[in-house]
């Protein structure tokens, strides 16, 4: 099996760690370089204590075109728009790049500016990059250089619509999704927030009706299933550490029953290793630790709705990126994520 020599950018985070746990179970890839900010190039496992024994190298604070040279595929976890200015600098040198950030999800210029207060420093690429969801966009990524992957939010509602969407099952413009996250999806910065003592036994909505993730969750949808989607979205801050669970209500075409949905569900993801359509109503347990996503349906008063849980920080994120990785470089697509 051939080593694919691979570059984390932003190795401190969430994300990073577990990331970094899944390519050292990889038979195909090799960690040649982790990159921080920090001053003094730290041992990995002094960031993450719980890599101790199994990594050794120190995290650089070096640039992109340092990194180049040195590795064939980079994972940026970087903020937006340094995440870009990257990508950039890497793929003008051959490297190909999977993007943690929201730098390439979105569609056009104009909204990343109305959602993320910035000029986009690579808005030539936007709508032209692969979205990493690969039960919707496989055939666009084995060839791509750079690759969008998804948010973790987005990837909860994106999955249980699309099929109902595309079958014209549900009305594209009456969509409420309602979610629920771990502290984790946070991040690791430090935040009030976030304390133990503010967010330990109390569950709080956030960002209500302005979202980052509720563009990306319309455009990507409109773009899976030619139908121009709008959604409301809710957000919420949940005292775990990990895990999404989203209940999305949707207003149905046509009158449908539970078997309707599920059967729709089930024929447009066989095959498709990573979704579950369960009877039962999933939990975040349920999915805990793996490249999972479990969606099940209810018909309530005349109403389609469909719940769905993930582990936010591996099908939310790390996982998915190894599932591209598979698929950018010709592994197995289950490859270090069963």
């Amino acid at each position: 099996m051939k080593t694919v020599r691979v570059a984390i950018l932003g190795a401190t985070g969430y994300t990073a760690l577990e990331l970094i746990k899944l390519l050292l179970r990889h038979p195909g890839a090799k960690i040649e370089v982790l990159t921080s900010r920090q001053e003094g190039r730290p041992h990995v496992s002094a960031i993450h204590p719980s890599l101790t024994g199994r990594l050794d190298l120190t995290l650089e604070d070096i640039g992109p075109e340092a990194v180049a040279g040195r590795c064939e595929c980079a994972f940026l976890c970087l903020p937006h728009a340094a995440s870009a200015e990257s990508a950039k600098a890497l793929l003008a040198r051959g490297v190909r790049v999977i993007d943690f950030s929201a730098d390439y999800r979105l569609s056009d210029a104009a909204t990343y500016r109305q959602w993320y207060e910035h000029e986009h420093p690579d808005a030539a690429r936007l709508g032209k990059t692969p979205y990493g969801l690969p039960e919707l966009f496989g055939s666009e990524i084995p060839k791509a250089d750079l690759v969008a992957n998804p948010g973790c939010y987005p990837t909860s509602a994106i999955l249980p619509l699309a099929p109902l969407l595309k079958a014209g099952l549900i009305e594209p413009d009456d969509i409420i999704v309602d979610s629920k996250s771990g502290i984790s999806g946070a991040g690791r910065t430090p935040k009030l927030n976030t304390l133990f003592p503010e967010c330990n036994e109390s569950i709080s909505a956030y960002s209500v009706g302005k979202h980052r993730h509720q563009p990306e969750i319309e455009q990507i949808l409109t773009r899976a299933t030619g139908k121009t989607v709008n959604v409301i979205f809710t957000p919420h801050l949940t005292p775990m550490d990990r895990g999404i669970l989203s209940v999305i209500y949707a207003r149905p075409t046509r009158s449908l029953t539970e078997s309707d949905v599920l059967s729709c569900m089930r024929e447009f993801y066989a095959g498709k290793p990573f979704i579950r359509i369960v009877n039962h109503l999933p939990a975040t347990k349920d999915t805990a630790h793996t490249n999972f996503v479990d969606i099940t349906t209810r018909v309530v008063k005349g109403r389609v709705l469909l719940i769905s849980a993930e582990d936010n920080l591996i099908k939310g994120a790390s996982g998915a990126a190894v599932q591209n990785f598979n698929l950018m470089f010709g592994f197995e697509e289950a490859t270090a994520l069963l």
